[in-house]
């Protein structure tokens, strides 16, 4: 049994970076040993923890999907000193990761469902692990209608334009992408979430919306969805920004009852409800 206090070794393969200000990369690592890899089995939403040597460890989203073997990404904002310090390595580095941690996006319940997935500026990460699972050849039966609607404050802050621009093509997803604000080039939508929600309109029957971004933009989403008619347990949202040790131990991740790191970060409104209002 793999030991939770113990980071797995490995390599840093690709570094991309991902707006123009330069502070969000995506990190693809591969596995130094085989074992290992095939050990680390997740799921969409899960998380892990990054950790380089003489810094620290920070708590990240998994961006990339399993249907993705031979790697996993992770999106890194650079914020505190183990972010700040990833953002300074260079391909061929090696680090620990330790994980997978936390529940995932609710797989089996979306199944057989219409699945609209909502985010919102660096949010997107773990919303893009979902999608491209639910998108692969193996599963894309398992899902029925998929509506993506994803934001950014500009052009220059959206995250993942490659597989945006492959999404766009495809038949099977109905991708509506805006940002606040255009510049001189951008010829998509412009409008806030909340608002891009309400345009398109969703329908309830049969589906599931999951939603991730910062705290303001899911505050104002919520009341779209309600008069859409979801329903609290049809909303899945994550805590993931609440992640310390990741297994429970340092208790400081606690909401309530509950241990967000163990017993999230992944939860349905109606869960969040029966929890303490400091979320």
């Amino acid at each position: 049994m793999q030991n939770p206090y113990l980071p797995i070794p490995v390599v840093v393969s690709k570094i991309i970076t991902e707006v123009e200000t330069k502070d969000i990369k995506t990190f693809r690592l591969e596995f130094l040993n085989k074992e290992d890899e095939a050990n680390f089995k997740y799921l969409p939403g899960q998380f892990a923890e990054l950790s380089l040597y003489g810094k620290g460890e920070s708590p990240i989203g998994i961006a990339s999907s399993p249907t993705q073997p031979g790697y996993i990404e992770f999106t890194v904002q650079k914020a505190g000193v183990v972010t700040s310090s990833l953002h300074e390595i260079e391909e061929g580095t090696h680090m620990g990761v330790r994980g997978p941690l936390g529940n995932s996006w609710p797989i089996e319940y979306l199944e057989g469902k219409n699945i609209v997935v909502v985010g919102g500026g660096f949010a997107f990460t773990t919303l893009r692990s979902l999608i491209n699972y639910m998108i692969h050849d193996d599963n894309r039966k398992r899902f029925g209608s998929i509506t993506v609607i994803y934001g950014a404050r500009t052009p220059g802050l959206l995250i993942y334009k490659d597989e945006l621009a492959e999404w766009q093509k495809r038949s099977d997803i109905n991708l509506n992408v805006t940002v606040d604000k255009g510049d001189a080039s951008w010829k998509g939508r412009e409008g806030f979430v909340p608002t891009v929600c309400k345009e398109v309109a969703p329908s309830s029957e049969n589906a599931v919306t999951v939603i991730c971004g910062p705290p303001v933009m899911i505050r104002f989403t919520l009341p779209v969805f309600f008069d859409l008619g979801f329903s609290k347990e049809n909303i899945v949202t994550s805590l993931e920004m609440r992640m310390k040790c990741g297994i429970g131990k340092c208790g400081r991740c606690n909401v309530g009852s509950k241990y967000v790191c163990k017993d999230g970060p992944v939860f349905t409104l109606a869960e969040l409800d029966k929890l303490t209002k400091e979320y």
